[in-house]
């Protein structure tokens, strides 16, 4: 008889998955002072938080997310005071540069004054629009970031919704004249991942626009593997128990416990749980929509990229490129099963800001476009002839390079259906009911399981906040609290 690897028979939690929103999840929970194991099928820890060797020794490359304006922000991690387990923030010192064309880039500084200032006619309009969630951001962040609930702060709330829940065309085209301002939004709300006609996606450059200002876009030095290696050394000390290298395949694999909690899609769930979840929801859970992919490039370089405009120097995070109808179109086509042959890329360069991540002299950067859902297309080509166009000479600096197709990424991490490393496609419905419409999206009708994953509100992103919140609907259903 094999050995459990478990150092309890029972326990009152068992969390499956150990990306920040399954440890977010243990952490709140363990702070109650409930028992917690997290099970993890990887050898390291941190779903779309790992840092690893991807190219050459000593190039340490994060796998999935680098940027995380919304993991300094969260208010659940803020409240954990993660610097007492190592993570450390460094803030570039512009949060994004937008290459527009091949002579112009537009970038988005700290100062939201500043930043108004460059946009010139537009400079008013710009400040009246950001203001209001700049100097309110911790306030706008408690309100967004979770299920549908009475707000706390009902003005605020409505002011955000009402630009928020229209179509970034259609706000961008409303509030300004000039090119500059509407391209460099353009390429945050592409973060969304919908084409940018569609409803709510002006959501999106709202709210990372204003974290801009608010926070900045900073990296964890020494890698995104900093953020999850730090709420794992606050649960081992809050007597939580990590065991790596287990894929959960049934329920029956795991220990007793009474709950259950998945830092999963909401297929896994369903193949985890077996008939301890009735077909009706398995069946709604099917409707559950899924976004376009990625496809990710790493480089380890010989020097940094020698961009043309040297503004692009100053921030970890850059976008390429065009205006706001040419990033439009390209993520449309990712939509209608197509890739545009200049793609939106969305890159990011930590070494320049964190010499930790490249041995000396040497960088890093990665570079990732949208990709048909599923795709198992090459972008290699298109996404080097983007950089190129903005840094002649950068194809001569890769030392090495490694690729993940939309599909690749998938087989890395099961929780990104299709390559959509947002849990799901945030269209209008599916930003507010993930991934079922239910008062508690949380909750399932197996009264001890629990969906903890960016499939639930609020979403993608390396906040913590699903975890919170599903940690929060388990103590109120199975533990009284």
């Amino acid at each position: 008889m094999s050995r459990s690897p478990f150092r309890r028979s029972s326990y009152g939690a068992v969390v499956v998955g150990s990306g920040p929103n399954g440890l977010a999840a243990a952490v709140a929970l363990a702070k109650t002072g409930i028992s917690v194991l997290v099970v993890e099928a990887h050898s390291t820890i941190g779903g779309g938080t790992r840092t690893e060797e991807l190219t050459l020794p000593g190039f340490f490359h994060d796998v999935c997310s680098s940027v995380h304006p919304l993991a300094l922000a969260s208010p659940f991690f803020r409240r954990l005071s993660l610097e007492r387990y190592g993570l450390s923030w460094v803030e570039p010192p512009t949060p994004v540069a937008h290459v527009l064309d091949s002579d112009r880039v537009v970038t988005l500084e700290h100062s939201l004054d500043a930043t108004a200032a460059s946009f010139g006619r537009d400079g008013d309009a710009y400040r009246r629009l950001f203001q209001p969630f700049v100097s309110s951001f911790d306030a706008l962040l408690e309100a967004i970031l979770g299920p549908l609930r009475v707000p706390e702060h009902p003005a605020l709330l409505a002011r955000f919704g009402l630009p928020a829940l229209r179509s970034f065309e259609g706000l961008a085209r409303s509030r300004f004249r000039g090119e500059e301002p509407q391209a460099v939004l353009a390429g945050i709300a592409a973060h969304a991942m919908l084409p940018l006609d569609r409803l709510a996606t002006g959501s999106i450059a709202l709210l990372l626009g204003a974290a801009g200002h608010a926070v900045g876009w900073p990296i964890a030095r020494g890698g995104s593997r900093s953020i999850s290696a730090a709420l794992a050394g606050l649960l081992v000390d809050l007597g939580g128990e990590i065991v790596v290298d287990f894929e959960v395949r049934a329920l029956e694999q795991l220990p007793p416990a009474r709950a259950y909690l998945f830092d999963t899609s909401p297929s896994a769930l369903c193949d985890i749980a077996g008939a301890r979840l009735p077909d009706s929801y398995r069946t709604a859970l099917k409707r559950f929509r899924y976004g376009p992919g990625v496809f990710k490039v790493d480089w380890a370089l010989d020097a940094p990229i020698p961009w043309t405009d040297p503004a692009c120097s100053r921030s970890a995070t850059v976008h390429l490129s065009g205006s706001l109808e040419e990033v439009a179109r390209a993520e449309a086509l990712a939509h209608a099963d197509s890739l545009a042959e200049a793609p939106f890329v969305i890159l990011t360069q930590p070494s320049l800001f964190d010499e930790t991540r490249a041995p000396a002299g040497k960088h890093l950067a990665w570079g990732y476009c949208h990709v048909p859902h599923g795709s198992a297309v090459d972008a290699t080509e298109a996404i080097e002839a983007q950089v190129e166009r903005a840094a002649p000479g950068f194809q001569k600096r890769i030392l090495a390079r490694a690729v993940k197709s939309a599909r690749a990424l998938e087989q890395y991490n099961p929780n990104y259906i299709g390559g959509d490393i947002n849990g799901g496609m945030a269209s209008l419905t599916q930003l507010f009911f993930r991934p079922l419409v239910r008062a508690d999206p949380y909750a399932t009708p197996a009264p001890d399981l629990f969906l903890c994953s960016s499939s639930t509100p609020p979403g993608g992103g390396v906040h913590g906040m699903c975890g919170y919140w599903a940690a929060r609907s388990a103590l109120r259903n199975v533990f009284g609290g």
